[in-house]
């Protein structure tokens, strides 16, 4: 079978991108541009409507179906999760020029884009939430309605069939997990070990614990590193954990111990860092559609199973100036208005009002991330001023003010080149970040392979 840097591979996508954008690829300067993984792919073709009445048919894309789908075999057979490319015209008749993109270690990749995504400019960095560890839980206690017995009665009375798991399996789940189990987990799991073949038909996990129940051997540990956060979204939130809370807002805490999930992709879990309002033990929910927190579920194990307790109890939020501050028409009205001694992260997006001046923020002692829309900053220059920055995301435009004044903040540990429009070329991007990565000593973007030929 061709290979991923093999033309044949291309041609036959390559064919219906040249018919899709003739007169954009007979331009000089014209291209098209994508990305294709194994799940999934961003090609620039146009959607076929289906016929009055008729549902959308894969038969009716039938052949990006399987263009793509050659492509998709050459990945999987060099074992590469996704490539981005870049199309051009050529001199020849009926002539393309194909770029593949390689980003190497230097680079997250960009998100549906051949643009490249995050710069990572310094060995296995994380963003600041993503470090962050659980504030000690010493007071913490488990809720007085935390009771192991009525717990075991109360699934065995259900499950009067159940097969709980023996001490030699709970022995090895703790020594995988590093830890002790908490009571009440361990009674759930001594109880009902969690299998698929021990469930009868007229049994639905869901009905019996409120959640569905991991096997034991599936237990794990949602620390940070299981919940992996691309740059440009952890670096631009914030941890929250405030007296109220019940739930430290964090990545992920090596005292999360997941057990279940919501039928929805949500994790269930015991936690054994809670927050100041808290109690040891609690069960808590992690979505998987957010980057940071989790939610209370119940006081207790007990109070989840026994008395089928799902949504918590209601917070008084105190209002409290924002760690995270977004200028733009419609939220924070200005840069002095978001300012104070708190601040971590400022996001500066449409503004109904001239290009704005960063001195507001100059020596706020934990700003460390800023992202600004195209034309806002009146001078991209005072960025230099701002030593505390960790993560900088800055169009095209403002970035290269800042290279070519040597105003590049030092202490940066990752950046983002964004605001990228469609007539924007990813090879211009790419060269820009190869500028920036040179400042850091990191390697430049791994390598662009050329393949040429006819597709007509």
């Amino acid at each position: 079978m061709p290979g991923l840097h093999d033309f044949a591979t291309w041609q036959p996508l390559l064919r219906l991108l040249r018919a899709a954008h003739a007169e954009t690829l007979d331009t000089p300067g014209g291209h098209v541009s994508g990305q294709i993984s194994l799940g999934a792919w961003s090609v620039p073709l146009p959607w076929r409507d289906p016929e009055p009445g008729q549902a959308s048919l894969v038969s009716d894309h039938q052949d990006e179906f399987d263009a793509v789908g050659t492509v998709v075999e050459a990945l999987e057979e060099g074992g590469v999760d996704e490539v981005s490319f870049v199309v051009e015209g050529s001199s020849a008749p009926g002539g393309v020029r194909l770029h593949l993109i390689d980003l190497g270690p230097s680079a997250e990749p960009g998100i549906a884009s051949a643009h490249p995504g995050t710069l990572l400019l310094a060995d296995c960095a994380l963003p600041e939430p993503a470090r962050r560890l659980p504030e000690a839980v010493t007071d913490r206690a488990p809720a007085p309605s935390a009771d192991p017995e009525l717990l075991r009665r109360t699934l065995l009375e259900r499950l009067p069939d159940a097969v709980g798991a023996t001490d030699q399996e709970l022995a090895e789940a703790e020594a995988r997990l590093g830890m002790a189990m908490p009571p009440e987990l361990a009674t759930l799991y001594r109880t009902l070990r969690g299998r698929y073949e021990d469930w009868h038909d007229d049994q639905d996990p869901f009905d019996v614990v409120g959640c569905e129940l991991l096997p034991l051997d599936q237990v794990y540990v949602a620390d940070a590193a299981s919940r992996h956060v691309l740059w440009r979204f952890g670096a631009l939130d914030a941890v929250e954990t405030w007296p109220e809370d019940a739930v430290q807002g964090l990545v992920g805490s090596p005292g999360w111990i997941v057990f279940g999930d919501n039928g929805g992709g949500d994790r269930i879990a015991v936690d054994l860092t809670p927050g100041p309002d808290g109690h040891l033990g609690q069960v808590i929910i992690i979505s998987h559609e957010e980057n940071i927190g989790a939610d209370l579920v119940a006081d207790s194990l007990t109070d989840m199973v026994v008395h089928g307790q799902d949504g918590g109890r209601e917070i008084r939020r105190v209002t409290r100036p924002p760690l995270v501050a977004h200028v733009n028409h419609a939220s924070v009205p200005s840069v002095e208005a978001a300012a104070h001694p708190g601040l971590e992260v400022l996001s500066i997006g449409v503004l109904r009002q001239k290009p704005v001046s960063l001195a507001p923020v100059l020596g706020l002692p934990r700003l460390r991330a800023l992202a600004a829309y195209p034309g806002t900053l009146a001078d991209p220059r005072e960025i230099s001023a701002l030593t505390g920055l960790e993560y900088l995301a800055l169009p095209h435009a403002e970035w290269r003010v800042l290279v070519d004044a040597g105003a590049v903040p030092t202490g940066l540990l990752a950046a983002d080149i964004q605001g990228h429009r469609p007539q924007d070329n990813p090879l211009h991007t790419i060269a820009l970040a190869d500028e920036i990565l040179a400042l850091f000593g990191r390697p430049p973007i791994a390598g662009v392979t050329v393949l040429e030929g006819a597709v007509l």
